[in-house]
C-alpha cells in the first residue's frame, strides 16, 4: 500500500469513526438524559457540544487526517484550532443561558496560546514550558470556572479538558513535530500484553501502598460488568491516552534525552506524575494519594520503556484505574 493509499484509508477510517461515534454518543446522551431526568432544553445543547468536539478530539489519532491538517499554513492552523475550541462552548452555553463574554475570552486566550506555542521555536526550554503551561491549566481547574453546569453534577468542564488534550496533541505532533509519541487510540497486540504485565505490577505495588497508607475503602457493591467495561474504555480513550501521551510519550522521553539517562527520566516523570495528584479528592495536599500515583507511574513508565509506545502505558493505566473505580469509593 502506498503512502497515498494509506493516507486515504486513514482519512476514510477517520470519517467512519466520526459517524459511528456520533451515533453511539448520541444514543448514550439520550439514554443518560432520560435516566437523570435532564430536560431537553439542556440535554440537547450539551449533547450537541460533545458531538461537535468529538471529530476534533479524535483527529490526532488518525495519521492520514492529521497529515491533511499538516498541509495548512501554521498561523492559519493556529487560528482554526482556536476557533474550533470555542464552538462546543458556544453550542452549549448560549441555549442554556450559561454564556459569558468574559469566559469566552478566557477560553479564546487559552486556546490561542496553546495552538500557537511552537510557531516561533522548539528548543528544550520551550518544550518544558509547554508542559508546565498545560499542567498549570489543568491543576488550576480553569475549566470549572468557564464551563458552568446548567444543572449541578453534569461536569461540563470535561468539554474543556478534551479540548485542551487535542489542541496540545495537534500542536506537538503537527507544529512542533519530531516526536515518536503517537496519539493512537487502539493498542497493538504487543502493547496490550506489555500493558497487562505492568498493570499486574502496578496492582501489586500501588495496591500495597494504597492499603498501607490507609486509603482502602471498598464499595458495598462493585460496579456491574457493563459499567466496568464502559469505565475501562472511557479511561483508555480519554484519561489514560492523554496523561500517558504527555507524561510518558513526551515528558519521560524528553527528560531522558536531556539528562542522557532513561532511568532518570523514568524516576523524575513518575515523581511529577505523583505530584500532579496532590489535588486529588477533597484534601490538599493529598500526599498519600500522590505517593500511590507516583508508584503507579513507575509501572506505567516501565510499560512505555518496554515498547517505547504510549499505548502500552495507557493500557496499564486504564486497567488500574478501572479496577480502582469498580472496587473502591
Amino acid at each position: 500500500m502506498t503512502a497515498t493509499a494509506a493516507e486515504k484509508a486513514s482519512v476514510r477510517g477517520y470519517w467512519l469513526t466520526v459517524v459511528a461515534g456520533w451515533v453511539i454518543l448520541g444514543g448514550i446522551a439520550w439514554g443518560y438524559a432520560r435516566l437523570k431526568g435532564i430536560p431537553g432544553a439542556i440535554g440537547a445543547p450539551l449533547a450537541a457540544a460533545f458531538l461537535i468536539e468529538f471529530p476534533f478530539y479524535i483527529l490526532p489519532g488518525f495519521r492520514g487526517a492529521l497529515a491533511r491538517v499538516a498541509d495548512v499554513r501554521r498561523d492559519a492552523l493556529a487560528a482554526l484550532m482556536t476557533v474550533s475550541a470555542l464552538l462546543p462552548y458556544l453550542a452549549y452555553s448560549v441555549p442554556t443561558g450559561e454564556f459569558s463574554a468574559q469566559r469566552l475570552l478566557l477560553l479564546a486566550v487559552i486556546a490561542a496560546v496553546v495552538s500557537s506555542w511552537y510557531l516561533r521555536g522548539r528548543a528544550g526550554i520551550h518544550d518544558a514550558l509547554f508542559l508546565v503551561m498545560v499542567a498549570a491549566i489543568v491543576l488550576a481547574r480553569v475549566f470549572h470556572a468557564i464551563y458552568l453546569d446548567p444543572i449541578p453534577g453534569l461536569h461540563v468542564e470535561y468539554l474543556g479538558h478534551v479540548m485542551l488534550i487535542r489542541l496540545a496533541a495537534v500542536e506537538v505532533l503537527v507544529v512542533r513535530g519530531g516526536t515518536d509519541a503517537e496519539f493512537r487510540f487502539w493498542p497493538r497486540r504487543m502493547e496490550w500484553m506489555a500493558g497487562a504485565k505492568w498493570f499486574a505490577a502496578a496492582l501489586i505495588c500501588a495496591g500495597a501502598a494504597y492499603w498501607a497508607l490507609g486509603l482502602m475503602n471498598l464499595r458495598p457493591k462493585p460496579l456491574s460488568v457493563p459499567l466496568a467495561i464502559g469505565t475501562f474504555f472511557g479511561m483508555l480513550w480519554v484519561l489514560a491516552i492523554s496523561e500517558e501521551f504527555f507524561f510518558r510519550g513526551l515528558l519521560q522521553k524528553w527528560l531522558g534525552d536531556w539528562m542522557r539517562s532513561g532511568i532518570a527520566g523514568l524516576l523524575i516523570a513518575s515523581v511529577l506524575f505523583g505530584a500532579a495528584h496532590l489535588a486529588f479528592g477533597h484534601v490538599f495536599p493529598n500526599w498519600r494519594f500522590a505517593i500511590v500515583a507516583g508508584i503507579a507511574g513507575l509501572c506505567y513508565g516501565m510499560a512505555w520503556r518496554e515498547t517505547r509506545t504510549v499505548q502500552a502505558s495507557m493500557v496499564a493505566h486504564a486497567l488500574l484505574v478501572t479496577v480502582w473505580r469498580v472496587w473502591m469509593r
